[in-house]
């Protein structure tokens, strides 16, 4: 579920080319894993959804292009791990100690998978993942089983109410209700602000020239099909508006494939 890929804006000469080999060897994918990318992939059948919500509107309904159906979460959902960790540091009148930070950062900023199975089982995996979601107005997500975080599911109009909880302006913050408080929020949006070079593709693709890049990505192969889950998920610029962007995909053949896949439904959905 992680994996080093370059940005696909930047390479127009030749394809973003991911093995699982590589992925293994770079020490960001389970063994595991690894096994289910050896089974030949199937016909391409790719779909994606996205949703858009632009923060500088009028209107603050989301926009949903597409069906808005569940898919694998791969590794966005370690901003949600990230979220209900902190709403139950919050709600125990805590910080997060220094062995949490050290978890969450390469969490995000590197998708680091053991870092996400530590803090799955910290937060009580998907039971603890859905007490968080109720309180944060999610609905139609479904932690993963057992240790299978990544294989949580989850809506690109779900996806869009936990950015709103991490980049909005939060209401009022209470032991045990209540959202992401202040700092919270600000310790979320500084780690997706700071994802390793190699992982910001995606919704950033429709960022402004220079702008800052906020987001997650996430990214699996099915061992049941070879067919590849590639999703994206955070907050770009565009237009002088700020936008909060979730892309979730399903059925590449590839992930390069996939990245494209996302990058141009992104695009489309903001335009």
């Amino acid at each position: 579920m992680s994996s080093r890929s370059p940005h696909t804006a930047r390479t127009k000469a030749g394809a973003l080319v991911v093995s699982a080999a590589a992925l293994l060897s770079a020490g960001l994918l389970h063994p595991s894993q690894a096994a289910a990318g050896s089974a030949p992939p199937r016909k391409n059948s790719a779909h994606a959804t996205a949703a858009v919500l632009d923060l500088d509107a009028t209107d603050r309904t989301p926009v949903v292009h597409g069906a808005d159906r569940a898919y694998d979460t791969a590794s966005i959902v370690k901003v949600d791990i990230l979220a209900t960790l902190l709403l139950q540091a919050q709600d125990a009148g805590r910080h997060l100690s220094a062995r949490e930070r050290d978890l969450a950062e390469p969490m995000i900023r590197r998708s680091d998978n053991a870092a996400a199975n530590a803090l799955w089982r910290q937060i009580g995996r998907a039971s603890g993942l859905a007490a968080a979601n109720k309180r944060l107005g999610l609905t139609a997500t479904k932690g993963g089983p057992g240790g299978k975080w990544g294989l949580t599911r989850t809506t690109a109009g779900d996806q869009i109410k936990l950015l709103r909880a991490v980049f909005d302006s939060g209401g009022a913050a209470h032991a045990g209700s209540g959202g992401l408080d202040t700092e919270s929020r600000a310790y979320v949006r500084a780690l997706m602000s700071r994802v390793v070079p190699e992982q910001t593709w995606g919704v950033s693709a429709i960022g402004a020239p220079g702008s800052r890049k906020v987001l997650k990505n996430g990214w699996l192969q099915r061992n049941t099909t070879g067919l590849w889950d590639v999703n994206s998920v955070g907050q770009v610029t565009a237009g002088g508006h700020r936008y909060l962007v979730a892309v979730l995909s399903d059925g590449s053949a590839s992930m390069t494939d996939g990245v494209h896949l996302v990058e141009r439904t992104a695009r489309s959905a903001v335009a």
